[in-house]
């Protein structure tokens, strides 16, 4: 029955009826991620229509400096002195401490997952249903005075005995990312009230102020590798929702003269990714990201899918550098990850929106043949882009 039904919203979605707005036609491989995707999305979306929300209010850790409205985390790397049990904790690169704080990360990625879930399931169907209970969500989160997150991010990734919150924290929520792009998607539907809109809207945009004026955020935009990317990437998002054209506007120029320049070798490899603990997974991250900027940033006159430094560096050299090591991971160059390295690659977004964008169906097989629902915490951690049905233009 599944398939049947499956089969029967592909030819929805394909055959352009008169009723739907006039759009160039989708291209083979863009069909193809589709049919691929669409079994998931209305088994992820049947989960979704199950969840209550839950936000950062349902859960308080007695390390937080902050208050029960505030987003707190602890960074993944740091550990009890065992010469100082009740001293600063020490750092131990790549190593995640399982004791650490990870309730309030742990809900937004429920989110995350949730709010991606339903509005692919309303781009795929069109059913309001998927609507009516993503907003459930989308108010606990930012609307309701209970139960609502504040829009800052003052506690992220604190050290025991060190700091309260670090910058490096904001990376926390790139989780947001498709919680954005959901309501772009849904934002059209009968069910969804101005008065939602208008409200969710203010608190990305009061959550962007932050972003581009705290100093923890202005070190974390400066960060040379993968942090200072997905600042970039969620900001990028969130202006994309909020229409502001000045953040777009920088985040193309970052893209542009900042992380291509000096994040990427001229053979397509990231050296600030490859000389780090998990050389593997922080490059597929990192990759990632980059390829997230060009699908959210591009417009017909300012294309970063083609655009190239004067030597040559572009997302297209970075795919074609790494996607080799995708398909046969034993060739990979560099020294194996210190955790998790067995858990990756799974299905990339940069496989899929690359293969499409250069029409590339070896591309577009690997990432089928790939993990579309991993389990794994820190492998669904750092795939922030988990529904790339809402991204396909």
């Amino acid at each position: 029955m599944l398939l049947r039904i499956t089969a029967l919203l592909l030819v929805l979605l394909t055959a352009a009826p008169a009723t739907r707005s006039a759009s160039p036609p989708a291209s083979k491989l863009r069909q193809e991620a589709i049919r691929t995707l669409s079994p998931y999305v209305l088994k992820e979306a049947a989960w979704a229509l199950q969840q209550v929300p839950i936000t950062v209010t349902a859960s308080v850790s007695p390390r937080s400096a902050g208050g029960p409205h505030d987003f707190f985390s602890e960074g993944d790397y740091w550990w009890p002195d065992p010469q100082n049990p009740s001293g600063p904790y020490i750092q131990k690169d790549g190593l995640t401490n399982p004791d650490n704080f990870t309730a309030h990360r742990l809900a937004m990625i429920r989110f995350s997952r949730v709010i991606g879930a339903l509005a692919s399931a309303y781009k795929l169907t069109g059913d309001e249903k998927y609507v009516r209970h993503a907003l459930l969500h989308l108010r606990a989160w930012f609307t309701a005075s209970q139960t609502l997150m504040n829009p800052s991010l003052l506690y992220a990734q604190a050290i025991s005995g060190k700091f309260t919150g670090r910058g490096i924290g904001i990376i926390d929520t790139i989780q947001l990312m498709e919680v954005a792009q959901g309501v772009l998607v849904m934002q059209g539907a009968k069910s969804f009230g101005k008065d939602d809109l208008a409200g969710i809207k203010s608190w990305f945009g009061q959550y962007l102020t932050w972003l581009t004026t705290h100093p923890n955020a202005k070190e974390e935009m400066n960060a040379a590798n993968n942090h200072g990317t997905c600042w970039t990437m969620q900001v990028a998002a969130f202006a994309r929702l909020t229409a502001n054209q000045e953040l777009l506007a920088l985040c193309r120029t970052r893209y542009k003269t900042v992380h291509l320049p000096t994040q990427m070798a001229p053979d397509g490899s990231f050296p600030l990714e490859t000389k780090r603990t998990k050389p593997y997974g922080y490059s597929l991250f990192n990759l990632d990201a980059m390829t997230m900027l060009c699908q959210i940033l591009s417009t017909p006159t300012d294309n970063l899918w083609t655009y190239q430094t004067p030597d040559g560096r572009g997302i297209r050299k970075g795919i074609e550098f790494l996607y080799p090591f995708v398909k046969d991971k034993n060739a990979w160059p560099f020294p194996k990850d210190v955790m998790y390295w067995e858990n990756w690659p799974v299905a990339q977004p940069f496989l899929v929106f690359g293969a499409v964008q250069f029409q590339n169906p070896a591309w577009l097989g690997t990432w089928q043949s790939l993990d579309h629902a991993p389990e794994v915490p820190e492998v669904v951690r750092n795939l922030p882009v988990r529904n790339p049905l809402i991204w396909l233009n």
